[in-house]
């Protein structure tokens, strides 16, 4: 049987693992947010990045890609992978997975989601809510083992952008640190 593995952060654009098929769709009741602290990949335990995590919203839907794993050894190797690479979200979840927004029926069922729950007992790393001016200004400043905050953020809008999704929170927040990085004001924080 099939693994199905949904991404809606950088796993759209950069799976690290083998896999047989890739589809682009959506899970629905849930909105890709800003709310993770990244510590290890974006950012330091001192200076956290930001990274997406999802939320719950009722009748909205999330864009992104769905990877499909057959063989046995290559589902080992994405599952010890992924449990590494997405050691900081702390829930995993089986959703069902659309790729036509009129269809009633889902493409896949099952499909296994990382989430940044907002327990902050469970998910040390959970930031949460915060004005769109403030997200930004830790994006632009933070950087980590994988690279700069805004350099995650940028290649997300465009990976969203390139499968047609115009993610309203994503742009708000990327258009800010173009604001911010315009008028150069790295130093402030």
């Amino acid at each position: 049987m099939a693994m199905w593995v949904f991404g809606y952060g950088s796993l759209i654009w950069k799976a690290g693992f083998n896999y047989d098929d890739r589809l682009v769709g959506f899970i629905k009741d849930y909105r890709r947010v800003f709310y993770q602290g990244s510590t290890d990949h974006r950012g330091t335990p001192e200076y956290p990045g930001r990274t997406v995590t999802l939320e719950p919203a009722l009748g909205e839907v999330c864009w992104g890609a769905a990877y499909k794993i057959s063989k046995k050894e290559d589902k080992e190797t994405a599952l010890t992978y992924l449990e590494v690479r997405e050691k900081q979200y702390d829930e995993k979840a089986y959703l069902d997975f659309f790729t036509d927004p009129t269809a009633t029926a889902p493409a896949v069922s099952g499909v296994m989601v990382y989430i940044g729950s907002q327990d902050k007992k469970s998910n040390e790393n959970y930031l949460g809510p915060a004005p769109i001016d403030d997200i930004a200004k830790q994006i632009v400043h933070a950087e980590g083992p994988s690279g700069p905050n805004r350099e995650y953020l940028f290649q997300l809008e465009k990976a969203l952008l390139q499968v047609g999704c115009k993610d309203k929170h994503v742009m708000d927040v990327a258009n800010e640190v173009r604001r911010i990085l315009s008028e150069g004001e790295l130093t402030t924080s």
